[in-house]
């Protein structure tokens, strides 16, 4: 949905339904997305976040496949407006965890991946349009330290690939780097170094100019047209992060937020004991839950919530906030609370000044929610967390819609 006075596209991420095949990506665009674009949005066109494993990347190689998909986003009025090239492989219905981050930017495979993203990107866009590709935030944190040069030589490949389509087609592929809990790239203040000494430094620039032809200038450019970050809010929650000091880093850095995705995390407000039995039904074993405790003597970090929850240093009375992905719409779900109210302020502050051109709902665990939370389908729970949106930003339902 295109949302008036430059709000940017309100989309949700296609992760949030199994697609780990090409099969899998055609029931969703003409099943569960149909569905929820005749809720929110049935007049107008609907801009897609896609999601494509490298398996359904690899059959939609053939010309037949491709010429398959084109055609259904053309007879649903869908419109491509970003891409989650984050996940590689499966993203449902087994152990996920860390493999998430594999093949990482270390990799030339991951790097493959991201430029046949791209590729199939521009052939599915407008003329003109500026698309967002979101991927990992460099690595797993414990496999990160020394290999700095190494990701940003894949990375910088990736621009000059980029660059290169822009010239041929005309269309923009910004590739958004993902901080996330217990990652290479993790806090606000671990992108913005890393992106000064490594993506957007005069070095960056000498070899972005050499691998795309570029002019000096040309090239200085191109590095925040193509290169920038995916500010999930979940994520920036569970760091205790600053909502406007953070985004106030990034624009002083000149780091461009190519992509928003809108999520909230669990908090615990205080630990005890019944907090601590309560956790246990959200230890479940798809997905990384990382914590972060705040603590009288600072923030204490743990890769998972049973390594936390192990922990006998942990104390009563500290706040715990868990990256479990819970829907957007909820404040409270008893006895814990959520980071919603760091969401409704990034919200105000895109309202008052845009952050991003796109905004994506994400809560891709509704599968492994404790089955409390999964009162209604999922169609119906994505639908209500779109125009929850909406109604955040001061846009209802048939209100303040772009016809594009």
């Amino acid at each position: 949905m295109q949302l008036d006075n430059d709000l940017g596209h309100l989309t949700y991420c296609l992760n949030i339904h199994p697609t780990q095949t090409w099969e899998a990506v055609r029931e969703a665009l003409t099943g569960p997305l149909k569905r929820i674009r005749q809720a929110v949005a049935p007049e107008a066109p609907f801009g897609v976040g896609l999601r494509l494993s490298a398996q359904a990347l690899e059959t939609l190689r053939e010309p037949e496949a491709r010429a398959e998909l084109k055609a259904i986003m053309a007879r649903e009025n869908y419109r491509l407006v970003t891409m989650n090239g984050f996940p590689f492989g499966p993203f449902h219905g087994v152990p996920v965890k860390q493999a998430v981050y594999q093949p990482d930017w270390k990799q030339r495979a991951r790097l493959d991946y991201t430029c046949w993203l791209a590729d199939l990107m521009v052939e599915l866009a407008a003329p003109g349009d500026t698309l967002s590709l979101s991927t990992v935030p460099g690595t797993f944190r414990p496999l990160g330290a020394g290999s700095e040069t190494r990701m940003a030589e894949n990375l910088l490949k990736a621009v000059a690939h980029c660059v290169k389509l822009a010239r041929e087609t005309g269309v923009v592929i910004a590739i958004a780097l993902e901080p996330e809990p217990h990652c290479f790239l993790e806090t606000i203040d671990d992108t913005v170094a890393f992106f000064k000494a490594y993506l957007y430094s005069d070095a960056a620039v000498e070899t972005l100019a050499d691998l795309g032809g570029l002019g000096a200038e040309e090239a200085r450019a191109a590095l925040p047209r193509h290169l920038g970050v995916c500010y999930d809010v979940c994520h920036a929650a569970v760091e205790f992060e600053d909502a406007a000091g953070s985004l106030v880093a990034l624009r002083e850095a000149g780091i461009p937020i190519h992509k928003l995705q809108l999520s909230a995390a669990l908090r615990v407000p205080s630990l005890d004991a019944g907090a601590r039995a309560r956790l246990a039904d959200f230890c479940e074993p798809t997905y990384l839950h990382q914590v972060v405790a705040e603590t009288p003597d600072g923030l204490v970090r743990y890769a998972d919530l049973p390594e936390a929850l192990g922990d006998a240093a942990r104390q009563d009375g500290e706040e715990w906030r868990v990256h479990f992905h819970v829907p957007i719409f909820v404040a409270e779900i008893p006895p814990f609370a959520t980071t919603r109210d760091f969401l409704e302020e990034i919200l105000a502050l895109h309202r008052a000044r845009p952050i991003s051109t796109h905004l994506e709902v994400e809560t891709y665990t509704w599968q492994v929610l404790p089955e409390t939370l999964r009162d209604r389908s999922v169609e119906s729970a994505v639908a209500q967390e779109l125009n929850w949106v909406r109604k955040q930003l001061g846009v209802h339902a048939g209100e303040a819609l772009a016809s594009g």
